[in-house]
C-alpha cells in the first residue's frame, strides 16, 4: 500500500511540478504528517526531491529527473479505453490523433494489460447521446478547442435561445460535453464566467494575442455550480400526486431520476390502496401537465388546483375525442 502511495507522490511531483504539503495530502487523502514521511522515503532511496521554504513552497523534483515507475495496471490501461470517446475526439478534430495514441498505448503496454484493453475496446461503447436525439451540429468546435488551448480570445456571433443574433468578443476557459450537446464556459473582458452551446455559434474568429488565466478558476467546480443552480433555475414550482404501485420507475422516466427520486425518499409509506403521496417539484403547470398526462391512470394530480384542473380539462378533451 505504502509503496503504490510512494510511487503515486513521485509521480504527481513528475507531472505538476511543485506541490506544497497539505496539495500532496489531499490528493493522496492522507495527513501532512505521512507525506513528510514519505517524501523522506523518497530521499532516502536516491529520489532528487527537494524543499522550497516559504509561502511559495513547496516540494519538487530535481530540474530533469524523469522517473521510469510508469507502468500501468491491466485495469488501468483498460479504463483509458474505455474512457477514449472517438465521436467527440473526432469533433474537436483529434480523431486521427487520438487513434494514433490508441495504437502506442497498445503497442508499449505489457501482454497482460493489452489483452485486458483490448478486450475493453471491443466490448464496451460509450454512446453519448440521448435516444431519439442527435448530436448537435458543431462545425466551429475544433477553432473554439483550439483557442480554449492557446488562450486566444475569440469574435464570435452567437443566436439566443429568442432566436436573437449577438456579436461578442470572450475569453474562452474550457469545453464541455453534456448529453451529446458541446457547451463552452467563457467570459468577456473583465466579465465572469458563462456558458455558450457550441452549435449556437454562428460565426467565430480567432482574435491575436493571449488572454490571462483567471486565478482560482476550475473548469469542473465551474460546472458543478452552474449545473445546480439551472436545475434551481428551472424548477419553479411544485405539484402534489399520488403515485400508483409499482410506477415509480416510469415516473423517473417521465420527470427525471433525480427529481423522482428525492421525491421517493421523502415520502410517507403508501396509503391502503399502495399509492403514494408524493411532492415534486415542476418548471411550470403547463410543463407538468403535459408530463404527467403521459402518465395516463397512474397519476392522480392533488395540487395545485391550477395544474388538477388544467389535467381535468385535458381528460375531458380526450373523452370527447374517444367517444
Amino acid at each position: 500500500m505504502r509503496a503504490s502511495r510512494l510511487l503515486s507522490l513521485l509521480l504527481l511531483l513528475q507531472s505538476r511540478g511543485r506541490m506544497t504539503a497539505p496539495e500532496l495530502a489531499e490528493e493522496l487523502e492522507v495527513s501532512v504528517r505521512t507525506v513528510y514521511r514519505d517524501v523522506e522515503a523518497l530521499s532516502a532511496a536516491g529520489v532528487p526531491v527537494y524543499a522550497d521554504r516559504g509561502p511559495a513552497g513547496g516540494y519538487q523534483l530535481l530540474d530533469g529527473y524523469r522517473t521510469r515507475l510508469n507502468g500501468l495496471t491491466a485495469e488501468e490501461a483498460s479504463s483509458l479505453f474505455l474512457a477514449g470517446l472517438p465521436g467527440p475526439a473526432a469533433e474537436l478534430g483529434l480523431g486521427e490523433v487520438a487513434a494514433a495514441a490508441e495504437l502506442k498505448l497498445l503497442a508499449a503496454l505489457p501482454p497482460e494489460p493489452r489483452s485486458h484493453a483490448s478486450r475493453m475496446r471491443e466490448r464496451f461503447l460509450l454512446d453519448v447521446p440521448s435516444w431519439y436525439r442527435s448530436a448537435d451540429d458543431v462545425p466551429h468546435l475544433s477553432e473554439v478547442a483550439e483557442a480554449v488551448w492557446d488562450q486566444r480570445p475569440l469574435h464570435m456571433t452567437y443566436r439566443r435561445w429568442g432566436q436573437q443574433e449577438v456579436d461578442r468578443v470572450i475569453h474562452p476557459y474550457g469545453l464541455v460535453l453534456k448529453g451529446g450537446s458541446w457547451y463552452m464556459v467563457a467570459a468577456p473582458p473583465g466579465g465572469s464566467a458563462r456558458t455558450y452551446r457550441v452549435a449556437r455559434i454562428l460565426t467565430v474568429e480567432t482574435l491575436p494575442g493571449r488572454f490571462p488565466w483567471p486565478e482560482g478558476f476550475d473548469l469542473g467546480g465551474f460546472w458543478q455550480g452552474y449545473a445546480k443552480e439551472f436545475r434551481e433555475r428551472m424548477y419553479t414550482a411544485e405539484a402534489v400526486i399520488r403515485l400508483a404501485p409499482g410506477r415509480g420507475e416510469l415516473l423517473a422516466y417521465t420527470m427525471g431520476s433525480d427529481v423522482v427520486g428525492a421525491a421517493l425518499a421523502a415520502a410517507d409509506g403508501p396509503d391502503p390502496e399502495g399509492w403514494l403521496t408524493l411532492t415534486v417539484p415542476i418548471e411550470s403547470i403547463t410543463h407538468a401537465r403535459w408530463l404527467l398526462l403521459r402518465m395516463g391512470a397512474d397519476v392522480e394530480v392533488l395540487g395545485p388546483p391550477e395544474l388538477r384542473a388544467l389535467m381535468c380539462e385535458a381528460v375531458a378533451e380526450l373523452r370527447k375525442l374517444y367517444e
